[in-house]
């Protein structure tokens, strides 16, 4: 209770001091700086003048981390103890956590380890199993060596914690709940395949040691090491060639489907094979190669392909040449795990194949897997709607939110030091702080009608992005106006009407692109709220007659708005109305999709899945379902996003020719 009590002040006092700038915010901002530049000294000095101040545990945090390496035990113990319960406390913890296991001190690891809250990292948690089993024998849990094996997989980049803990358990191996050698193949496979030389490297010394010398020479160059090699008779010699094939496809993918075909498939076992026919037809299919079926019809075992070589497999069999081969698609979704199966994306493309192949029966079938999915939460939801002759409409609002409800989030501390620290500037700092408030401020995180305060929290401070993903949590209550804000709306709704263009594409655009986040700025360069690069801002500003622009007018609103809705129009007008398209050239540029359209005609859902790309994948499918929303939202009346999407296929003579300098 007086932990509470305490709290409850703390939240109290940040909320006051959130109204107005307190003094130390600009020492704050500095010390983030020093910070990011590994100042040390500074951040020792500027620390003590900051005592007091409501982002005193991020002040802290900066300076400890920065020395984490030669910190004493004491002085991270009294770390803890001065910010318990806080976003730092945990923060500090995971890097510390982080710290013991790469110095292998596994008792004080241990001891530690159960406070880890978060418990959100892969290496940490691999560290933590590697720990149970060197220190509790025959008592360690049955489960183990399987959740190794998934951490290390999925770790895409090589780390310390998941390659020792493998090697480990791999060097141990006794019995059928062990890791393997095989294991160690597997890792280096999807490691090759994903570029990762070092990730692979590192599993192959694990799992040959003597071959590490022949890794260096297949991975430099694949053709001379699979040229210069006639037969392969043992395990490792057969693991090496497919590596080597592997690693082919991903710069020579004809040779590579030579060589299997015609010189080492014969040579090896038929899981090997598979594996490797299942990478090629995943790269064909990604280049959207209408021989992808082909590579993948060589395949004697859909089980032997990873859940990603499926997934290219059912995408390539929408996109075949004469229409869907839905027999290829079920084939593929079937061989997926039960979780993937689970996904809407597949859900809804196993119903179409149903319904393709008629019969009472497979209908029946079909309209089960669409209700199971169908609502207004996303691409595929929508487009089950439209199959069951459904509408997007708006759901009812929930009740209103109480004045306890409301209090309660009022005086949380790590909201409060959420929203002052994205008032300083400082947002990725703020957005994780928020993110803590909202996950960890009880077991469990907050309930539903407690993130739904939260949000409207964040929504009455105009931080948009933090009201739209926290209520977009929450599974049964949906807050339309929280989820789908229309900010500006005066703003984007008059200019889009001046070009004619619809305002619900602007806000489908917009809410994807930033959030609403006017300071919003990418990793490239794109600034403000439609992310527009200062190069395609240039080019657009001369072709709508804005003169006397300059790029740092994107900071503007209106100026941000002007800009990215004009080059909005005028891509949407290059690509004939497409808003599929249009989407995809605005996220990756006009030349990628002008060269993806090229193929058979299919519908533009069929179209949007087969983007190669996947950011741009997601971005085009989540684009067109936040307009269909937006289109509900704005005029009141149902909505279909299968009407709105069309088919595409290859540019139409009678098309106007493109615009050839567009960015």
């Amino acid at each position: 209770m007086m932990l509470r009590r305490i709290l409850t002040l703390i939240g109290l006092a940040l909320a006051c001091q959130a109204q107005a700038q307190t003094p130390g915010d600009d020492l704050i901002v500095e010390m983030q700086q020093a910070f990011r530049q590994g100042n040390r000294v500074r951040l020792a000095q500027l620390l003590p003048q900051v005592r007091g101040h409501a982002l005193e545990p991020w002040a802290a945090y900066w300076e400890l981390k920065s020395r984490l390496d030669t910190a004493s035990v004491q002085e991270v113990q009294d770390f803890f103890a001065r910010y318990p319960g806080t976003y730092q406390e945990d923060r500090l913890r995971n890097d510390w956590l982080l710290l013991l296991g790469q110095r292998r001190d596994w008792a004080t690891f241990l001891a530690e380890y159960p406070k880890f809250r978060m418990n959100d990292d892969r290496e940490v948690r691999c560290y933590a199993l590697l720990a149970t089993h060197l220190t509790s024998g025959a008592a360690q849990p049955d489960g183990l060596p399987d959740e190794v094996r998934r951490n290390w997989m999925a770790q895409r980049e090589a780390d310390d914690g998941c390659t020792t803990a493998a090697a480990t358990l791999i060097a141990d191996a006794q019995g059928p709940r062990r890791m393997t050698v095989q294991d160690a193949w597997r890792k280096a496979r999807l490691a090759v395949e994903a570029n990762r030389p070092r990730a692979a490297g590192n599993a192959v010394q694990i799992a040959a040691p003597d071959a590490a010398a022949q890794f260096a020479e297949l991975n430099n160059s694949p053709a001379r090491y699979l040229t210069s090699r006639v037969f392969v008779a043992s395990r490792v010699r057969k693991e090496m060639m497919v590596l080597a094939l592997i690693k082919l496809a991903g710069t020579d993918l004809d040779n590579a489907a030579r060589q299997l075909e015609n010189k080492w498939g014969p040579q090896l076992a038929p899981e090997e094979r598979n594996w490797v026919w299942g990478v090629i037809g995943k790269q064909a299919a990604q280049r959207l190669n209408g021989d992808a079926l082909d590579h993948y019809a060589k395949v004697s075992r859909d089980k032997d392909l990873t859940e990603d070589m499926l997934a290219w497999k059912a995408r390539a069999a929408l996109r075949a040449v004469r229409g869907p081969d839905w027999e290829a698609l079920a084939q593929a979704v079937n061989a997926m795990s039960e979780e993937t199966q689970s996904e809407p994306v597949w859900v809804y493309w196993k119903a179409r194949g149903l319904l393709a192949k008629g019969g009472d029966d497979r209908r029946a079938e079909a309209r089960r897997l669409l209700e199971t999915i169908a609502s207004i939460r996303g691409f595929y939801e929508q487009l089950a709607l439209d199959q069951l002759g459904r509408k997007v409409t708006i759901p009812g609002r929930p009740a209103p939110l109480t004045v306890e409800e409301r209090e309660a989030v009022r005086l949380n501390p790590s909201l409060n030091r959420g929203l002052y620290a994205i008032a300083l500037g400082l947002r990725p700092e703020g957005v994780r702080e928020w993110n803590w408030g909202t996950n960890m401020a009880k077991p469990g995180g907050l309930g539903e009608r407690e993130l739904l305060a939260a949000a409207q929290m964040a929504c009455d401070r105009e931080v948009w992005d933090r009201c739209i993903n926290t209520s977009e949590r929450t599974k049964t209550e949906f807050d339309i106006e929280q989820r789908f804000p229309t900010p500006f709306r005066e703003s984007v709704v008059r200019r889009s009407g001046e070009i004619n263009l619809d305002p619900a594409y602007v806000y489908g655009l917009i809410r994807q692109e930033s959030r609403f986040v006017m300071d919003a700025r990418s990793h490239v360069g794109a600034s403000g709220l439609m992310q527009v690069m200062p190069a395609t801002a240039r080019w657009t500003a001369r072709k709508i007659g804005l003169s006397n622009f300059r790029p740092d007018q994107l900071h503007d609103r209106e100026t941000n708005i002007v800009i990215g809705t004009g080059y909005l129009k005028l891509v949407l007008d290059d690509f004939n109305g497409s808003m599929a398209l249009a989407a995809a050239a605005y996220n990756a540029g006009p030349g990628r999709p002008r060269a993806w359209r090229n193929g058979p005609v299919m519908e533009a859902a069929a179209w949007a899945e087969n983007v190669p790309f996947p950011e741009t994948r997601d971005y085009v499918k989540k684009v067109l379902a936040n307009t269909a929303v937006y289109a509900a939202l704005l005029t009141r009346e149902p909505q279909s996003l299968q009407m709105r999407l069309g088919r595409i296929g290859p540019r139409d003579a009678a098309e106007p020719e493109p615009y050839r300098d567009l960015p």
